[in-house]
């Protein structure tokens, strides 16, 4: 379970680099930082999207 834990989140931190680094998803960083609230929905998006990778993956 520690070892999916850490593959989420690793795929969830590269998912989440893209998307920040698109700026058709992302104009602009809010002052709020990483406690802003597009940053946490596309922190949650970035996380959901690893989840379903990984249970495709292992539907396989």
């Amino acid at each position: 379970m520690e070892a999916q834990t850490n593959e989420i989140k690793q795929i969830a931190a590269q998912l989440l680099a893209g998307m920040l680094a698109n700026p058709h998803i992302y104009a602009r960083v809010s002052d709020e930082g990483s406690n802003g609230q597009q940053e946490q929905a596309l922190m949650l998006m970035a996380i959901e999207m690893a989840e379903s990778l990984i249970k495709r993956i292992e539907k396989q």
